[in-house]
């Protein structure tokens, strides 16, 4: 019955004779390992075709539903990590595979006569992979690809005349954002692949025409495709599967814990949304294309001559020289120069992707206690400007993985995520957006980590600027006190200590150094004689702020407080401060809701309100102290989010 329906079918179609043809075709020398790498590279494409399409049923491409989707698929579909790391890791094992297969066909010398067409449409199916692993690394929409992506299409506005023309054709208009997006998208899934499947049909004519190409003198007798040469090549097939699945599931090998949420850890990441507003200083290409990122830096110093250069003319010149090499191969020493060029650009861009990695991580490396590395660490110069731009890599490395794991902390959230999309989220995120605003506005003054760890935001060298981005003037280093944790127990502990108050992480650097508060602190307030009242009032002064991390505690020590206010007003702060109905405002700041919302926002606002500081105030600007908001510094939303990070308001998983 099943014979009958074969043969049916065979009179109709031929599949019999087809399939006779394309398994049992001859193979010079017979099967052999180094003939495998065009048949994985055509199991990878259809592994990235098949899980493609699967993504792609689920992928939205727009400005607000690009990062969305990309995170529903990551970390809401059954499976969808591992389709993603999939279809992410199998696109940069193509990469490998087509300089392995060119290698192989440049040695083998596969590319004489009269096989020169079949190389050059090979040469222009390496140039579309290399064109969708670049369109694709834009799509998830996220801060590493978005930014990445500026960088590489940058390139193209500096080609003369029409460099600026073709840029915004790829872009899709003046800026980047929804139409450069869905450009990459059609280029992705439509266009390069349309191209790629339409040339590797006469790739693999030509090749059937033309057969393998075996190096001479044959020291095998002559073999066929069935079943030597399928067999090794399903077994190099499965290694390369195997291979990726390595990588899809690397963490978990190495013993990073799962947890109920394998997507966090496994297959693909995912950087937090694309921000435009916030540049992205650990941005890099995909190691594939560092080589040419290094390359670039030996332009840096030529100005735009050198980008031309490095982008342009050399990439230029290499890929011509490939096109040329079924001419030049025609002579043998022609033959061996071309194998010694593929050589030597394959051996360069393996040591301009090592200097790149070096250059990114040398100060990882110095400090690792890894036997690997240790070797390395002697080359690493910590006075170098290169050591201190690696330093700088990584904490931009690290604050965009925090980055990362906020956003998807608040796409889990109780609220979701808004038809506005995650990015207006984080926008009003004081967790994400308190640490970037204290930089700007208050990092040339205060510092904001922890003395003990040295994490945190630390002081910065730029001057504070204004609503219009002028320049604020920029006093001398540590010209405030370090706010981390303020108004907190250990906070004012420090300030009543006589040891720290006049330190740089309090009032050290500013002109209170010599004040009365000083002076009060380490004369009249001896910690040996007043110990358990200074406890006291600590812990009923920083009740005043409500803090969320304190709230539980607050509840605990309501006795101490009611006790503590007391001891407040016995030890003398009312003299100077005003407090709960006693004292009067004058010199120094309200201690009646110290560190509170209100308080803070009001001393950020206008420190030299009658409530803080009317005529002690230590250079310290208005912020929000005008009615027409465009006189402010600070807009209100930026002035809460400040307000709020200070006091560790924010929306916690576990709780805060």
């Amino acid at each position: 019955m099943i014979s009958s329906i074969i043969d049916w079918i065979d009179d109709r179609t031929g599949i019999k004779g087809l399939m006779h043809e394309a398994l049992f075709e001859r193979i010079p020398g017979g099967a052999r390992w180094r003939y495998v790498w065009g048949s994985t590279l055509m199991f990878a494409f259809f592994v990235q075709a098949v899980t493609g399409i699967c993504l792609w049923m689920s992928y939205a491409p727009s400005g607000q539903t690009a990062w969305e989707s990309v995170y529903y698929i990551q970390h809401e579909m059954y499976g969808g990590w591992l389709l993603r790391g999939i279809h992410h890791f199998m696109a940069q094992t193509m990469v490998v595979l087509l300089a392995l297969h060119l290698m192989q066909v440049v040695i083998d010398g596969a590319y004489r006569a009269p096989r020169e067409f079949n190389f050059w449409i090979g040469l222009v199916l390496m140039k579309i992979t290399l064109g969708l692993s670049l369109t694709g690394y834009l799509l998830p929409w996220d801060q590493k690809g978005y930014w990445a992506t500026r960088v590489a299409t940058n390139l193209a506005g500096i080609v003369p005349i029409v460099g600026p023309s073709i840029q915004k054709l790829v872009v899709g208009g003046p800026d980047y954002g929804h139409f450069t997006l869905t450009r990459f998208f059609a280029l992705h899934v439509g266009v390069l692949p349309a191209l790629l499947a339409m040339l590797v049909v006469p790739h693999l004519l030509l090749l059937r025409k033309h057969g393998l190409h075996a190096k001479q003198p044959l020291r095998r007798p002559e073999g066929y495709f069935w079943p030597e040469q399928v067999l090794k090549d399903a077994v190099a097939c499965l290694a390369v599967l195997c291979v990726v699945l390595f990588l899809v599931f690397q963490p978990a090998i190495m013993g990073t814990p799962v947890g109920d949420h394998p997507g966090d850890v496994l297959g693909a990441h995912l950087d937090a949304p694309a921000d435009r507003a916030n540049e992205y200083s650990a941005a890099r290409p995909e190691w594939y294309f560092l080589f040419l990122f290094q390359f670039l830096k030996l332009f840096e110093g030529m100005g735009a001559t050198g980008e031309l250069i490095g982008a342009i003319i050399a990439p230029g010149a290499i890929m011509g020289v490939l096109f040329l090499m079924p001419i030049i191969g025609n002579w043998n020493l022609g033959h061996r120069f071309n194998v010694l060029f593929t050589f030597v650009l394959l051996i360069g861009a393996g040591l301009l992707t090592f200097q790149a990695l070096w250059d990114d991580r040398q100060a990882s490396i110095a400090a690792s206690d890894s036997a690997l590395l240790k070797p390395l660490a002697k080359f690493a110069d910590p006075s170098s400007d290169k050591f201190k731009q690696s330093q700088a890599f990584l904490a931009a490395v690290d604050e965009a993985g925090e980055n990362a794991h906020r956003a998807i902390e608040l796409a889990r959230a109780p609220r979701g995520i808004p038809n506005t999309g995650l990015l207006s989220v984080l926008n009003e995120d004081p967790k994400t957006q308190g640490p970037r605003l204290f930089r700007r506005y208050c990092g040339s003054c205060h510092a904001h980590f922890d003395p003990a760890t040295g994490k945190g935001v630390a002081l910065q060298p730029s001057a504070p600027v204004d609503a219009n981005g002028n320049p604020l003037p920029n006093p001398e280093p540590y010209a405030a006190p370090n706010l981390y944790r303020f108004a907190s127990r250990e906070w004012i502990a420090g300030v009543l200590d006589p040891e720290l108050v006049t330190s740089v992480h309090y009032f050290g650097a500013t002109k209170h150094k010599d004040g009365e508060m000083a002076a009060f602190v380490k004369g009249d307030l001896k910690p040996q004689e007043f110990a358990a009242d200074i406890k006291l009032a600590v812990i009923a002064l920083s009740a005043e702020a409500g803090l969320p991390a304190q709230r539980q505690l607050d509840l605990e020590d309501a006795s101490k407080i009611k006790e503590g206010q007391a001891k407040l007003k016995s030890l003398g702060c009312v003299d100077c401060h005003k407090f709960q109905g006693d004292g009067e405002l004058g010199t120094y700041p309200d201690l009646t809701g110290y560190g509170s919302y209100e308080w803070l926002k009001g001393m950020i606002a206008n420190p030299e309100h009658p409530r803080f500081y009317p005529e002690g105030n230590d250079r310290m600007p208005k912020f929000a102290d005008s009615d027409k908001a465009e006189d402010n510094t600070l807009s209100a939303q930026n002035l809460d989010l400040i307000v709020r990070w200070l006091r560790g308001e924010w929306y916690e998983a576990t709780g805060h």
